[in-house]
């Protein structure tokens, strides 16, 4: 992981600073205490941002070429495009501009968070013929309902707060997190795949074979950091017909089983430990589970015991 800090109350520095940060700025404001205040924690293709402006602070900024979700704690942003002006408050978790575009407006003393992720996850994560459509693209900024707004503001602060902050997450943990982020961005935000109708050829390639193929690949791959795009590829057909392949063949999605093969290897590892040597929590992670109680849920309702008698067994 890296970590960043940076205070200052100086107009210039602070500019200088978001200037390198985020993209190439102009930022001004008038107030007694121009105290601005951000700490960063990222790894490979993300990073969390919290963010404090103490005061009324105006930006122009050019494109960010990631994608910039926000989740607004206290304070007001507005936000201003050619035929779009928008004014968010707290509570409130969004797109503040499109990766490829310059944006403008006002941060009006306000606390924030800010993760910032690479714009390919999109398409990574998108369950669409990828192959013939090309990248995928957020097409509005607020999220789609109030279900959906609470959903990604949980999902930002769980990487903020459970993830990035971890020293022992390993890779496999905080790829498979980023990797959520980016669907879950994918069904709050509305996007270029929303309304998409399903392709006669991926039902078609949804056959028994393709079933057998993808298996094969997770069966094999789980260990790395693999998500649908890969599984896909790995069967020679589009991420729509994997996930039909799995949800007709087999009652799952192409994750949902990856999720089980590490559940199933997480267990084995845990019969074969030295209890004196390893943790639960430290074979969890190796296998890409974050949060310590959720993996220890799934553990119990699929094996009917948790990880920790498990382990304890272990040298008997």
């Amino acid at each position: 992981m890296e970590t960043l800090r940076f205070e200052s109350s100086d107009l210039e520095a602070t500019e200088a600073f978001m200037s390198r940060a985020y993209a190439p700025m102009r930022i001004g404001g008038r107030a007694r205490d121009t105290r601005a205040r951000v700490a960063r924690t990222a790894a490979e293709r993300v990073g969390v941002d919290k963010v404090a402006i103490d005061f009324t602070m105006a930006y122009d900024v050019g494109a960010l070429n990631r994608v910039a979700l926000l989740t607004l704690h206290t304070g007001a942003i507005a936000a201003t495009a050619p035929g779009r002006d928008e004014l968010y408050g707290p509570g409130e978790s969004f797109l503040i501009t499109q990766p490829d575009r310059p944006y403008t407006g006002e941060v009006r003393a306000a606390r924030y968070t800010v993760a910032l992720f690479d714009t390919e996850l999109l398409t990574e994560a998108a369950v669409t013929g990828a192959r013939t459509r090309g990248p995928v693209a957020l097409t509005g900024n607020r999220a789609i309902d109030p279900a959906a707004n609470r959903r990604l503001g949980a999902t930002v602060a769980f990487l903020r707060d459970h993830v990035l902050v971890d020293p022992d997450a390993g890779g496999l943990v905080v790829a498979t997190a980023v990797r959520h982020l980016a669907a879950v961005t994918l069904a709050c935000l509305p996007n270029s795949t929303t309304g998409e109708e399903p392709h006669r050829t991926d039902s078609r390639d949804a056959g028994g074979a393709t079933l057998r193929r993808a298996i094969a690949f997770i069966e094999d791959n789980a260990h790395r950091d693999i998500g649908l795009a890969d599984i896909a590829a790995a069967a020679y057909v589009t991420p729509r017909a994997a996930q039909y392949a799995f949800s007709r063949h087999a009652g799952t999605t192409p994750l949902g089983y990856l999720r089980r093969v590490r559940l199933d290897r997480a267990h084995a590892e845990l019969k074969a430990a030295d209890p004196g040597l390893t943790s639960v929590g430290a074979i969890a992670v190796k296998w890409g589970f974050a949060h310590q109680g959720r993996f220890a849920a799934a553990y119990r309702t699929v094996y009917g015991v948790p990880p920790s008698a498990t382990l304890q067994d272990a040298d008997r």
